[in-house]
């Protein structure tokens, strides 16, 4: 009767031990009734029945998805979802001002308003060019 009595004890430590571990790498999300800690102190201090009710009623079904606490909403109800389109269009068309702008910088020419007669003025760079396109060969040797 002796070894029966060890044996079940061990049995309990073993099944106590297993449910106290069970429970600390459980997940949080699927924990029902009372919270991770709570359900740690109640198996250590009820060690038989403190299990059975981590296993019956503190685990949640794997079957069943986690409860949301929010409900489902769809998009065109969804504030936050507008309110971020409404900041996308305010950014696009930001985005498109600012192209616009680089693009009108871009057309101007890089170079300061030169005088007609400056030898770097657009106007004379096509006049030193003959009918070809090249330029006329110059009087300086290795030029």
């Amino acid at each position: 009767m002796a070894r029966l009595l060890f044996g079940l004890g061990i049995v309990a430590v073993i099944f106590t031990v297993y449910a106290i571990v069970d429970c600390a790498m459980f997940d949080r999300s699927r924990i029902r009734g009372i919270g991770r800690i709570w359900w740690i102190i109640v198996i250590l201090f009820v060690p038989i029945i403190g299990g059975v009710l981590w296993f019956l009623v503190g685990r949640g079904r794997k079957g069943r998805p986690p409860r949301r606490s929010q409900r489902t909403v769809a998009p065109d109800d969804d504030a936050d979802f507008l309110r971020g389109l409404d900041r996308d269009a305010a950014q696009e068309e930001r985005i498109r001002r600012l192209e616009e702008e680089l693009a009108e910088l871009d057309d101007r020419t890089d170079q300061p308003d030169l005088p007609t007669d400056h030898p770097d003025h657009p106007e004379h760079s096509e006049r030193r060019r003959d009918d070809d396109g090249d330029t006329p060969p110059s009087s300086r040797p290795n030029a």
